[in-house]
């Protein structure tokens, strides 16, 4: 069987269970950015440096970020020559692939960590705006649809409202938050959350925390603080440190990403908004430029549109009729 005949087939098995969260989600980069490069794919007879070129102008305008594409450029052309492939139909399916392992990663990092000997603390972090509230609001939804019992922490005590939009989420989710008055310490906030979570014996501690950039310094030492505190009184926690950003702002997601990065003890990120905009290719940029996996993305307005990342379903939610049908080539 040749190269592009098993390529295919794997392709169109994993296109069936692609879910129709993940296409309607992503239903305006689609329009951008995969109905484009289907015209392109159709329109071109051969691939010479004009296909490359304009298939760059495609991708950098669906902000898939200027170093990611001209890495996969390279890596597309260096298939071209290996396969010794002329026509654009047989770089569909490459094309598919190679951006599911870029989003990949190592896979297995994508899983949401735990602590299977007590309670699961999460600490999100993110400049405002975001949608990080939303975020610890639905995915507390979630938690309690897989019957665990779920906490919040207002952790965000300076941002005017932050409190009281969280004690929204926790009337919509049936979920208790743990908060003091507005402008105390987060430290203590999360102090008083975490032996609360332990008095109530809960599964899953979700705790919210401030983003202002223009004191980007004293926030970070501010989110130290929190680490510290968090661990002090449970080893090993924050199980996870999600940086939430808003795939809508495009390249300046991919600037927050670089910016909060490792110094806040980041492990995965949090994509929102990625249906109210076209601009979806930056989670390929950010998965690509940034040694973090994405955990979940926000695919509609809905208590079950945050999604677990899934790059099979990503890819395939924007590629999956770009798989092609070209002509048998044998390998060499």
């Amino acid at each position: 069987m040749s190269f592009f005949k098993r390529l295919r087939e794997s392709i169109a098995s994993k296109t069936e269970a692609v879910t129709s969260k993940f296409k309607e989600g992503l239903a305006k980069t689609r329009s951008l950015l995969t109905d484009r490069v289907a015209e392109l794919f159709t329109r071109r007879s051969k691939i010479d440096e004009a296909f490359f070129e304009e298939l760059e102008e495609i991708l950098i305008g669906a902000d898939v970020g200027v170093n990611t594409v001209m890495e996969l450029i390279d890596d597309l052309r260096d298939e071209v020559k290996k396969r010794k492939i002329d026509q654009p139909a047989e770089l569909q399916p490459i094309l598919s692939e190679k951006l599911m392992d870029m989003l990949r990663g190592s896979g297995e990092d994508a899983a949401l960590k735990t602590n299977p000997d007590g309670i699961t603390v999460i600490l999100f972090v993110g400049v405002n705006g975001v949608g990080k509230t939303t975020t610890i609001g639905k995915l507390a939804w979630r938690f309690k649809q897989q019957g665990k019992t779920v906490l919040m922490a207002a952790g965000d005590t300076f941002r005017a409202g932050a409190i009281e939009q969280l004690e929204v989420w926790g009337q919509r989710t049936g979920v208790d938050v743990i908060r003091q008055e507005a402008g105390s310490d987060p430290a203590a906030v999360m102090f008083d959350a975490v032996q609360e979570a332990k008095r109530r014996g809960v599964d899953v501690l979700l705790c919210d925390t401030a983003g202002r950039l223009q004191n980007k310094a004293n926030l970070m030492e501010e989110l130290a603080k929190i680490h510290r505190v968090i661990q002090r009184e449970i080893p090993g926690a924050p199980h996870e440190t999600l940086l939430v950003l808003d795939a809508a702002t495009g390249q300046n997601a991919l600037q927050q990403a670089k910016l909060f990065g490792e110094k806040s003890g980041v492990t995965g990120l949090v994509l929102t908004k990625l249906d109210g905009t076209a601009k979806g290719g930056i989670v390929i940029a950010i998965r690509n430029e940034m040694a973090l996996p994405v955990k979940f993305v926000g695919l509609g307005e809905k208590m079950d549109d945050l999604q677990e990342f899934d790059a099979e379903q990503f890819v395939h939610a924007l590629f999956a009729g770009l798989a092609g049908n070209p002509e048998e080539t044998e390998e060499n």
